[in-house]
């Protein structure tokens, strides 16, 4: 797989570390490198038939969008698309089943042209039974991030808070499309609206 076909213009995910926080009051979330700058930006778009979540770097300059492919569903896929070229980057593809919540829920990043599996990002099972109930966001949530083989690529750890607020931890980027699967880490939490 040629990484380059995955780049996102204008944005610069090669850190292996961020922190995701989201806004207490809407879906705003922001990222934030390990020296604590600004990496991205976004919230989710209002009065929109179908969800959208658009994306601006620490200049404001838009740099990509995740969108629904249908209304208001929960099992659906989402495109991130460059805001600068205007192409097609990933698919997130979420799969919903009646047991997520104790089997974990599950995200295939996939190939926008040729439907290949790139990535996954599952949640660790059991955690979903007790982030719905009275306490919502403040039990953490986790997810593990693999490749196409189901070997080991990063995590993302949620902290203990009152607002949603999570790390993205990349160990070994070499087997998928760093970016992609960077910025779909980050945007997942967004579209489960946690």
């Amino acid at each position: 797989m040629e990484a380059s076909n995955y780049d996102i213009e204008g944005l610069d995910l090669s850190a292996d570390r961020y922190t995701v926080e989201q806004n207490l009051i809407r879906n705003k979330y922001t990222a934030l490198d390990d020296r604590g700058n600004t990496v991205l930006e976004g919230k989710q778009k209002t009065f929109k038939l179908k969800e959208e979540f658009p994306f601006v770097d620490a200049d404001g300059e838009d740099v990509f969008t995740v969108k629904a492919q249908q209304i208001r569903d929960y099992e659906g896929q989402y495109v991130l698309t460059d805001a600068r070229s205007g192409d097609d980057v990933v698919v997130l593809d979420h799969e919903y089943s009646l047991l997520e919540q104790v089997t974990g829920a599950s995200w295939t990043i996939r190939d926008p042209e040729t439907d290949a599996e790139l990535a996954a990002i599952t949640s660790r099972k059991f955690v979903g039974l007790f982030r719905t109930g009275l306490l919502g966001n403040v039990i953490p949530h986790r997810y593990e991030i693999t490749d196409a083989d189901g070997g080991h690529v990063g995590s993302i750890s949620g902290h203990l808070s009152m607002k949603d607020r999570y790390d993205v931890e990349i160990d070994d980027a070499s087997s998928v499309p760093r970016a992609p699967v960077v910025a779909a880490a980050m945007v997942i939490d967004a579209i489960e609206g946690h």
